[in-house]
């Protein structure tokens, strides 16, 4: 009874191991292909699945992420018979995993040689020169060829790049030496065109010095009329003033004379004193006016008068 018991329990055990054995999960990304009995049967997306035991095996895991292929240098011969080493990278995607899965044997190995052949009859083509300027057109020209020649295979080729051109020796020193001459002619005119451009900038400082110093000596030229002019119209206004202040003071002394009424004899007097003033002087010649003669016969008259006293 005993027996019955742990062979039953034993049997039990057993088929849920091969339950759990054949109970797959696929995961996000991946995609698993299923035969059965030895032919396609289906191909398992992302969740849970359970394989009959012994009928169904899982053929391929497929990853459908985006995959690269680095690929060594492949030496390609140019139109002008120039032989490079060019080495490629192509970016591809998995869109159907039964025809990758049955559709060519070593797919990897497949896409290398085919890009390798499209690589030699697209350079083939072309000069060496137009080569080493055309790279997004070869990889352009490579994509198409590609992605049409693995359809079949359930690939997608979503970009191709040239990775390194390798040019033969001589033409890559040629080329360094060209671009070091390219280099010392585009150093040769900065330098050329920053002397010139500091030449401006001198010539403009001195043009600006020359400026400034013409409108300081035409402002100092200026400063100094407008200061002459002020002294001038100072002293014109200073003499005006004085002639002003004695013809004041004259018309002040005659007002005062006016008002004082003086008698003849005092103006006689005046007119003397004036006289004299004008006798002292050094003039060969005085006119005396007609009625100061008389004045000045009496004058003489009584100073023989005081004398005979």
């Amino acid at each position: 009874m005993q027996v019955g018991i742990y062979i039953l329990v034993g049997v039990i055990v057993l088929l849920l191991a091969i339950v759990v054995a054949n109970i797959k999960i696929v995961p996000q990304s991946k995609a698993y292909v299923i035969e059965r009995l030895g032919a396609y049967s289906e191909t398992w997306q992302t969740g849970l699945h359970v394989k009959i035991p012994i009928i169904e095996r899982v053929a391929k895991i497929v990853s459908l992420k985006e995959q690269v292929a680095d690929f060594p240098p492949q030496p390609v011969i140019t139109k002008d018979n120039v032989t490079m080493q060019i080495d490629t990278v192509v970016f591809f995607q998995i869109t159907d995993p039964k025809l990758y899965s049955y559709g060519v044997e070593h797919p990897i190995a497949a896409i290398e040689n085919l890009t390798a052949t499209t690589l030699r009859n697209i350079i083939g083509e072309m000069e060496l020169d137009h080569t080493l300027t055309s790279r997004d057109t070869i990889n352009t020209k490579i994509r198409v060829i590609l992605d049409e020649a693995t359809d079949p295979w359930g690939i997608k080729v979503n970009r191709v790049e040239l990775k390194n051109i390798f040019p033969p020796k001589e033409i890559q020193d040629a080329m360094e030496k060209q671009m070091k001459a390219e280099r010392e002619r585009r150093e040769a005119i900065l330098r050329a065109e920053g002397e010139k451009a500091s030449a401006v900038l001198v010539a403009e400082g001195e043009k600006s010095a020359k400026i400034l110093a013409a409108e300081g000596e035409k402002a100092s030229a200026i400063l100094r009329a407008e200061a002459v002019k002020e002294a001038k119209i100072r002293e014109a206004e200073g003499e005006a003033q004085a002639i002003l202040a004695v013809q004041e003071a004259t018309a002040k002394g005659i007002e005062l004379i006016n008002a004082a009424n003086p008698s003849q004899g005092v103006l006689t007097i005046k007119s003397l004193e004036a006289f004299e003033k004008a006798a002292d002087g050094k003039a060969t010649k005085i006119i005396i006016p007609s009625d100061l003669q008389g004045i000045a016969g009496l004058v003489t008259g009584i100073k023989e008068i005081a004398t005979d006293k």
